[in-house]
Protein backbone atom coordinates (compact mmCIF):
# COMPACT_ATOMS: atom_id res chain seq x y z
CA UNK A 1 0.00 0.00 0.00
CA UNK A 2 1.16 3.47 -0.36
CA UNK A 3 0.56 7.05 1.26
CA UNK A 4 1.00 10.44 -0.51
CA UNK A 5 1.57 13.34 1.54
CA UNK A 6 0.46 17.07 0.15
CA UNK A 7 3.05 19.52 1.30
CA UNK A 8 3.35 23.02 1.09
CA UNK A 9 6.91 22.83 0.82
CA UNK A 10 9.53 23.34 -2.27
CA UNK A 11 11.51 20.11 -3.15
CA UNK A 12 14.35 21.18 -1.91
CA UNK A 13 12.66 21.66 1.45
CA UNK A 14 11.40 18.24 1.42
CA UNK A 15 14.56 16.26 0.36
CA UNK A 16 16.06 18.11 3.50
CA UNK A 17 13.68 17.92 5.77
CA UNK A 18 12.33 14.16 5.19
CA UNK A 19 14.67 12.54 3.69
CA UNK A 20 18.01 13.48 5.35
CA UNK A 21 15.72 12.81 8.58
CA UNK A 22 14.34 9.92 7.27
CA UNK A 23 18.06 8.57 6.77
CA UNK A 24 19.19 9.92 10.12
CA UNK A 25 15.97 7.95 12.05
CA UNK A 26 17.63 4.67 10.73
CA UNK A 27 20.89 4.47 12.43
CA UNK A 28 20.68 1.33 14.64
CA UNK A 29 18.12 -0.19 12.83
CA UNK A 30 19.00 -3.08 10.46
CA UNK A 31 21.32 -4.38 13.00
CA UNK A 32 23.91 -7.57 12.01
CA UNK A 33 22.43 -10.58 12.89
CA UNK A 34 23.83 -13.60 14.15
CA UNK A 35 24.76 -12.23 16.28
CA UNK A 36 22.05 -10.01 43.76
CA UNK A 37 21.76 -13.85 44.18
CA UNK A 38 20.56 -15.39 47.23
CA UNK A 39 19.50 -18.86 48.63
CA UNK A 40 16.62 -20.28 51.05
CA UNK A 41 18.10 -23.27 53.71
CA UNK A 42 14.70 -24.66 53.04
CA UNK A 43 15.20 -24.82 49.56
CA UNK A 44 18.23 -26.40 49.66
CA UNK A 45 16.99 -28.94 51.36
CA UNK A 46 15.19 -30.58 48.98
CA UNK A 47 16.54 -33.48 46.81
CA UNK A 48 17.16 -31.49 43.78
CA UNK A 49 19.82 -29.80 45.18
CA UNK A 50 21.67 -31.78 47.35
CA UNK A 51 24.36 -32.36 44.84
CA UNK A 52 24.75 -28.49 44.11
CA UNK A 53 24.66 -27.25 47.63
CA UNK A 54 27.86 -26.00 47.55
CA UNK A 55 27.73 -24.62 44.36
CA UNK A 56 24.45 -22.12 44.95
CA UNK A 57 24.68 -18.53 45.92
CA UNK A 58 25.35 -17.80 49.67
CA UNK A 59 22.19 -16.58 51.31
CA UNK A 60 22.00 -12.71 51.21
CA UNK A 61 18.52 -12.06 52.73
CA UNK A 62 16.21 -13.86 55.59
CA UNK A 63 12.77 -12.77 53.54
CA UNK A 64 11.37 -15.50 52.35
CA UNK A 65 9.49 -15.05 49.45
CA UNK A 66 6.86 -17.79 48.13
CA UNK A 67 8.12 -18.93 44.96
CA UNK A 68 11.87 -19.67 43.67
CA UNK A 69 12.93 -19.87 39.99
CA UNK A 70 16.32 -21.28 39.08
CA UNK A 71 17.99 -21.14 36.12
CA UNK A 72 20.20 -24.44 34.92
CA UNK A 73 23.38 -22.34 33.69
CA UNK A 74 26.63 -21.04 35.30
CA UNK A 75 27.25 -17.23 36.08
CA UNK A 76 29.92 -16.03 35.26
CA UNK A 77 33.16 -15.40 37.53
CA UNK A 78 33.99 -12.43 35.98
CA UNK A 79 31.07 -10.48 37.88
CA UNK A 80 32.37 -8.27 41.15
CA UNK A 81 31.11 -8.61 44.29
CA UNK A 82 27.50 -6.67 44.59
CA UNK A 83 26.96 -6.82 41.10
CA UNK A 84 24.13 -8.68 39.31
CA UNK A 85 25.23 -12.17 38.44
CA UNK A 86 25.59 -12.22 34.28
CA UNK A 87 24.54 -15.79 32.98
CA UNK A 88 25.89 -17.04 29.47
CA UNK A 89 23.55 -18.76 27.16
CA UNK A 90 23.84 -20.28 23.77
CA UNK A 91 21.35 -18.95 21.01
CA UNK A 92 18.53 -21.83 20.66
CA UNK A 93 19.74 -24.00 22.82
CA UNK A 94 17.03 -25.78 25.84
CA UNK A 95 17.95 -24.38 29.60
CA UNK A 96 15.99 -25.58 32.43
CA UNK A 97 14.31 -23.91 34.57
CA UNK A 98 13.03 -24.90 38.08
CA UNK A 99 9.35 -23.79 39.26
CA UNK A 100 9.97 -24.13 43.58
CA UNK A 101 6.97 -23.82 45.77
CA UNK A 102 9.12 -21.56 48.87
CA UNK A 103 5.92 -20.85 51.11
CA UNK A 104 5.90 -21.54 54.22
CA UNK A 105 3.28 -23.79 56.21
CA UNK A 106 0.06 -22.19 55.99
CA UNK A 107 1.37 -19.07 53.38
CA UNK A 108 -1.46 -18.43 50.75
CA UNK A 109 -3.41 -20.82 51.49
CA UNK A 110 -6.24 -19.89 48.96
CA UNK A 111 -3.71 -21.54 46.04
CA UNK A 112 -2.91 -24.76 47.65
CA UNK A 113 -4.21 -27.01 45.53
CA UNK A 114 -4.59 -24.73 42.46
CA UNK A 115 -3.12 -23.82 39.48
CA UNK A 116 -0.73 -20.38 39.07
CA UNK A 117 -0.18 -18.95 35.92
CA UNK A 118 3.70 -17.86 34.92
CA UNK A 119 4.57 -15.09 31.99
CA UNK A 120 7.99 -15.50 30.92
CA UNK A 121 9.68 -12.47 29.03
CA UNK A 122 13.20 -11.92 27.37
CA UNK A 123 13.77 -8.03 27.98
CA UNK A 124 16.09 -5.42 27.33
CA UNK A 125 19.03 -4.89 30.44
CA UNK A 126 19.43 -1.65 29.46
CA UNK A 127 17.25 1.31 29.95
CA UNK A 128 18.64 2.71 26.45
CA UNK A 129 17.34 0.13 24.53
CA UNK A 130 13.86 -0.07 27.06
CA UNK A 131 13.27 3.33 25.29
CA UNK A 132 13.28 1.95 21.61
CA UNK A 133 12.10 -1.24 22.65
CA UNK A 134 8.96 -1.44 20.28
CA UNK A 135 11.70 -0.14 17.07
CA UNK A 136 13.91 -2.65 17.96
CA UNK A 137 11.96 -5.62 18.37
CA UNK A 138 10.46 -4.36 14.96
CA UNK A 139 13.41 -4.32 13.57
CA UNK A 140 14.31 -7.51 14.51
CA UNK A 141 11.03 -8.77 13.66
CA UNK A 142 11.72 -7.73 9.91
CA UNK A 143 15.11 -9.09 9.92
CA UNK A 144 14.03 -12.50 11.43
CA UNK A 145 10.42 -13.10 9.57
CA UNK A 146 8.78 -16.24 10.91
CA UNK A 147 11.23 -16.72 14.21
CA UNK A 148 10.51 -15.98 17.73
CA UNK A 149 12.60 -14.56 20.53
CA UNK A 150 11.44 -16.72 23.17
CA UNK A 151 9.93 -20.43 22.79
CA UNK A 152 9.10 -22.91 24.91
CA UNK A 153 10.88 -26.50 24.78
CA UNK A 154 7.48 -28.25 25.50
CA UNK A 155 8.38 -32.25 25.45
CA UNK A 156 11.62 -31.15 27.49
CA UNK A 157 9.87 -29.37 30.35
CA UNK A 158 8.09 -31.27 33.30
CA UNK A 159 4.86 -30.31 35.31
CA UNK A 160 3.61 -27.10 32.91
CA UNK A 161 -0.30 -26.70 31.87
CA UNK A 162 -1.97 -24.88 28.57
CA UNK A 163 1.68 -23.46 27.22
CA UNK A 164 0.86 -20.85 25.04
CA UNK A 165 3.36 -18.61 22.91
CA UNK A 166 0.88 -15.56 21.00
CA UNK A 167 2.17 -14.45 17.48
CA UNK A 168 2.43 -10.95 18.52
CA UNK A 169 4.64 -11.09 21.20
CA UNK A 170 7.93 -12.43 19.91
CA UNK A 171 9.68 -12.06 23.52
CA UNK A 172 6.63 -13.94 25.81
CA UNK A 173 5.59 -17.28 26.56
CA UNK A 174 3.07 -18.17 29.49
CA UNK A 175 1.38 -21.28 31.52
CA UNK A 176 -0.10 -22.92 34.12
CA UNK A 177 1.69 -25.08 37.02
CA UNK A 178 0.68 -26.55 39.99
CA UNK A 179 3.05 -25.39 42.98
CA UNK A 180 2.65 -28.88 45.00
CA UNK A 181 4.44 -30.66 41.56
CA UNK A 182 7.55 -31.22 40.40
CA UNK A 183 7.88 -28.23 37.38
CA UNK A 184 10.81 -27.55 35.44
CA UNK A 185 9.56 -25.37 32.23
CA UNK A 186 12.80 -25.07 29.54
CA UNK A 187 13.39 -22.09 27.28
CA UNK A 188 15.14 -21.40 24.12
CA UNK A 189 16.15 -17.73 23.54
CA UNK A 190 16.49 -17.38 19.41
CA UNK A 191 17.64 -13.64 19.59
CA UNK A 192 21.70 -13.11 20.24
CA UNK A 193 23.33 -10.12 22.14
CA UNK A 194 24.95 -8.40 19.40
CA UNK A 195 22.06 -8.36 16.88
CA UNK A 196 21.06 -5.00 18.85
CA UNK A 197 24.33 -3.38 18.77
CA UNK A 198 25.48 -0.71 15.85
CA UNK A 199 26.90 -2.86 13.25
CA UNK A 200 30.84 -2.50 13.29
CA UNK A 201 34.10 -4.10 11.98
CA UNK A 202 33.84 -7.09 14.24
CA UNK A 203 34.72 -7.67 18.14
CA UNK A 204 30.78 -6.09 18.83
CA UNK A 205 30.08 -5.95 22.44
CA UNK A 206 26.46 -7.59 22.89
CA UNK A 207 23.56 -5.80 24.50
CA UNK A 208 22.58 -7.91 27.98
CA UNK A 209 19.01 -9.68 28.14
CA UNK A 210 16.87 -9.61 31.02
CA UNK A 211 14.39 -13.27 31.88
CA UNK A 212 11.82 -12.21 34.03
CA UNK A 213 9.00 -14.33 35.33
CA UNK A 214 5.85 -13.22 36.47
CA UNK A 215 3.35 -15.55 38.66
CA UNK A 216 -0.44 -14.86 39.36
CA UNK A 217 -3.02 -16.39 41.15
CA UNK A 218 -6.73 -16.33 40.22
CA UNK A 219 -9.26 -13.96 40.91
CA UNK A 220 -12.67 -14.38 41.53
CA UNK A 221 -13.75 -14.06 38.25
CA UNK A 222 -11.34 -17.28 37.57
CA UNK A 223 -8.99 -14.97 35.69
CA UNK A 224 -5.19 -15.15 36.39
CA UNK A 225 -4.50 -11.20 37.47
CA UNK A 226 -3.18 -11.29 40.85
CA UNK A 227 0.39 -11.01 41.38
CA UNK A 228 2.04 -12.98 43.12
CA UNK A 229 5.53 -13.08 42.65
CA UNK A 230 8.55 -11.78 39.98
CA UNK A 231 11.94 -12.51 39.67
CA UNK A 232 14.57 -11.98 36.91
CA UNK A 233 18.26 -12.70 36.10
CA UNK A 234 20.55 -10.78 33.51
CA UNK A 235 21.90 -12.90 30.98
CA UNK A 236 23.98 -12.37 27.78
CA UNK A 237 23.15 -14.72 24.54
CA UNK A 238 25.80 -16.10 22.10
CA UNK A 239 25.49 -18.22 18.72
CA UNK A 240 26.00 -21.73 19.20
CA UNK A 241 28.93 -22.53 21.37
CA UNK A 242 30.09 -19.32 22.27
CA UNK A 243 28.36 -18.79 25.65
CA UNK A 244 30.52 -21.69 26.32
CA UNK A 245 33.47 -19.91 25.12
CA UNK A 246 33.04 -16.82 26.57
CA UNK A 247 32.19 -18.80 29.67
CA UNK A 248 35.62 -20.40 29.56
CA UNK A 249 37.45 -16.85 28.54
CA UNK A 250 36.11 -15.91 31.97
CA UNK A 251 37.28 -18.24 33.82
CA UNK A 252 40.91 -18.12 32.47
CA UNK A 253 41.16 -14.34 32.92
CA UNK A 254 40.21 -14.73 36.76
CA UNK A 255 42.51 -18.00 37.04
CA UNK A 256 45.43 -14.97 36.10
CA UNK A 257 44.42 -12.42 38.57
CA UNK A 258 46.05 -11.98 41.94
CA UNK A 259 44.88 -13.93 45.20
CA UNK A 260 44.00 -9.81 46.21
CA UNK A 261 42.12 -9.25 43.12
CA UNK A 262 40.27 -12.18 42.70
CA UNK A 263 38.26 -11.68 46.27
CA UNK A 264 36.74 -8.67 44.36
CA UNK A 265 34.91 -11.10 42.41
CA UNK A 266 32.22 -13.41 42.85
CA UNK A 267 32.58 -17.15 42.48
CA UNK A 268 31.11 -18.59 39.68
CA UNK A 269 27.85 -20.90 40.50
CA UNK A 270 26.37 -23.67 38.76
CA UNK A 271 23.37 -22.44 38.47
CA UNK A 272 21.33 -18.73 38.82
CA UNK A 273 18.82 -17.98 41.17
CA UNK A 274 16.78 -14.91 39.92
CA UNK A 275 16.50 -12.62 42.26
CA UNK A 276 12.81 -10.97 43.19
CA UNK A 277 12.30 -7.28 40.85
CA UNK A 278 9.50 -5.47 40.50
CA UNK A 279 5.97 -7.06 38.50
CA UNK A 280 6.33 -5.76 34.55
CA UNK A 281 3.95 -2.21 34.83
CA UNK A 282 1.54 -4.82 32.29
CA UNK A 283 0.37 -7.60 34.38
CA UNK A 284 -3.38 -6.56 34.86
CA UNK A 285 -4.25 -8.95 31.92
CA UNK A 286 -8.29 -9.29 30.87
CA UNK A 287 -9.05 -12.23 29.29
CA UNK A 288 -11.21 -11.25 26.61
CA UNK A 289 -10.13 -13.74 24.27
CA UNK A 290 -9.44 -17.97 24.18
CA UNK A 291 -6.29 -16.95 24.55
CA UNK A 292 -5.72 -16.30 28.09
CA UNK A 293 -3.58 -13.65 29.82
CA UNK A 294 -2.55 -12.42 25.96
CA UNK A 295 -3.79 -9.35 24.36
CA UNK A 296 -3.09 -8.43 20.48
CA UNK A 297 -1.33 -5.08 21.55
CA UNK A 298 2.21 -4.81 22.05
CA UNK A 299 4.50 -5.04 25.43
CA UNK A 300 5.99 -1.46 26.62
CA UNK A 301 8.92 -1.35 29.12
CA UNK A 302 8.73 0.18 32.44
CA UNK A 303 10.14 3.89 31.29
CA UNK A 304 7.36 5.38 33.46
CA UNK A 305 4.15 5.43 35.42
CA UNK A 306 0.67 4.59 33.59
CA UNK A 307 2.09 3.34 30.34
CA UNK A 308 -0.62 3.55 27.21
CA UNK A 309 -0.51 0.88 25.15
CA UNK A 310 -1.07 1.15 21.58
CA UNK A 311 -4.38 0.21 19.64
CA UNK A 312 -3.41 -0.05 16.20
CA UNK A 313 0.52 -0.41 14.55
CA UNK A 314 1.21 0.76 11.32
CA UNK A 315 4.33 0.61 9.37
CA UNK A 316 5.54 3.33 7.49
CA UNK A 317 8.84 3.18 5.08
CA UNK A 318 9.65 6.99 2.87
CA UNK A 319 10.45 5.51 -0.39
CA UNK A 320 13.62 7.27 -2.22
CA UNK A 321 13.23 9.58 -5.85
CA UNK A 322 16.30 7.24 -7.09
CA UNK A 323 13.89 4.29 -6.10
CA UNK A 324 10.97 5.18 -7.60
CA UNK A 325 12.66 5.73 -10.59
CA UNK A 326 14.52 2.93 -10.83
CA UNK A 327 12.58 0.07 -9.45
CA UNK A 328 8.98 -1.52 -10.68
CA UNK A 329 5.94 -1.87 -7.87
CA UNK A 330 3.94 -4.68 -7.30
CA UNK A 331 0.79 -4.28 -6.62
CA UNK A 332 0.90 -4.10 -2.63
CA UNK A 333 3.14 -0.98 -3.03
CA UNK A 334 6.48 -2.73 -2.31
CA UNK A 335 9.22 -2.59 -4.79
CA UNK A 336 10.88 -5.09 -6.58
CA UNK A 337 12.62 -7.94 -4.44
CA UNK A 338 16.28 -6.34 -4.87
CA UNK A 339 15.14 -2.82 -3.43
CA UNK A 340 15.49 -3.11 0.51
CA UNK A 341 13.56 -0.69 2.53
CA UNK A 342 13.08 -0.09 6.18
CA UNK A 343 9.90 0.70 7.79
CA UNK A 344 9.04 2.71 10.92
CA UNK A 345 6.61 1.65 13.29
CA UNK A 346 4.01 4.26 14.23
CA UNK A 347 1.69 3.09 17.51
CA UNK A 348 -1.81 5.07 17.18
CA UNK A 349 -3.81 4.93 20.47
CA UNK A 350 -6.68 8.01 19.57
CA UNK A 351 -7.34 6.58 15.88
CA UNK A 352 -7.45 9.68 13.93
CA UNK A 353 -6.42 11.47 10.85
CA UNK A 354 -4.89 14.72 13.43
CA UNK A 355 -2.94 11.97 15.51
CA UNK A 356 -1.73 10.10 12.04
CA UNK A 357 -0.48 13.66 10.64
CA UNK A 358 1.30 14.21 14.35
CA UNK A 359 3.18 10.91 14.27
CA UNK A 360 4.03 11.40 10.55
CA UNK A 361 5.75 14.84 11.54
CA UNK A 362 7.27 13.26 14.69
CA UNK A 363 8.98 10.35 13.05
CA UNK A 364 10.56 12.89 10.06
CA UNK A 365 11.50 15.48 12.44
CA UNK A 366 9.16 18.25 10.73
CA UNK A 367 6.54 20.54 12.02
CA UNK A 368 2.88 18.71 11.61
CA UNK A 369 1.77 22.07 9.73
CA UNK A 370 3.94 20.92 6.71
CA UNK A 371 1.62 18.19 6.03
CA UNK A 372 -1.45 19.60 4.12
CA UNK A 373 -3.36 16.48 3.81
CA UNK A 374 -2.38 12.45 3.80
CA UNK A 375 -4.16 10.19 0.44
CA UNK A 376 -4.45 6.72 0.33
CA UNK A 377 -3.72 5.47 -3.37
CA UNK A 378 -6.43 3.34 -3.77
CA UNK A 379 -6.15 -0.16 -6.86
CA UNK A 380 -6.71 2.53 -9.60
CA UNK A 381 -4.19 4.70 -8.78
CA UNK A 382 -6.45 7.32 -7.55
CA UNK A 383 -6.02 9.46 -4.20
CA UNK A 384 -8.30 8.73 -1.03
CA UNK A 385 -8.47 11.34 1.47
CA UNK A 386 -7.47 9.73 4.70
CA UNK A 387 -9.79 10.27 7.41
CA UNK A 388 -10.75 8.81 11.17
CA UNK A 389 -13.43 6.44 9.78
CA UNK A 390 -10.32 4.83 7.34
CA UNK A 391 -7.68 5.16 9.92
CA UNK A 392 -10.59 3.08 12.46
CA UNK A 393 -10.43 0.23 9.92
CA UNK A 394 -7.07 0.04 9.25
CA UNK A 395 -5.50 -3.53 9.50
CA UNK A 396 -3.43 -3.49 12.62
CA UNK A 397 0.23 -4.07 11.48
CA UNK A 398 -0.21 -3.12 7.85
CA UNK A 399 2.56 -1.72 5.84
CA UNK A 400 2.58 1.44 3.56
CA UNK A 401 5.13 3.43 0.95
CA UNK A 402 5.37 6.93 1.67
CA UNK A 403 5.86 9.32 -0.77
CA UNK A 404 5.36 13.09 -1.10
CA UNK A 405 4.22 15.17 -2.97
CA UNK A 406 4.43 19.53 -3.45
CA UNK A 407 1.75 21.69 -2.34
CA UNK A 408 -0.60 23.77 -4.86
Amino acid sequence: MAWALKLPLTDEVIESGLVQDFDASLSGIGQELGAGAYSMSDVLALPIFKQEESNLPPDSDNKILPFQYVLCAATSPAVKLHDETLTYLNQGQSYEIRMLDNRKIGELPEITGKMVKSIIRVVFHDRRLQYTEHQQLEGWRWNRPGDRILDLDIPMSVGIIDPRANPTQLNTVEFLWDPSKRTSVFIQVHCISTEFTMRKHGGEKGVPFRIQIDTFKENESEEYTEHLHSASCQVKVFKPKGADRKQKTDREKMEKRAPQEKEKYQPSYETTILTECSPWPEVTYVNNSPSPGFNSTHNSFPVAEGVVRPRLTIYVCQESQQAREQQPKHENGDAAANTFFVYHAIYLEELTASELTEKIAQLFNISPRQINQIFKQGPTGIHVLVSDEMIQNFQDEVCFVLDTMKGI
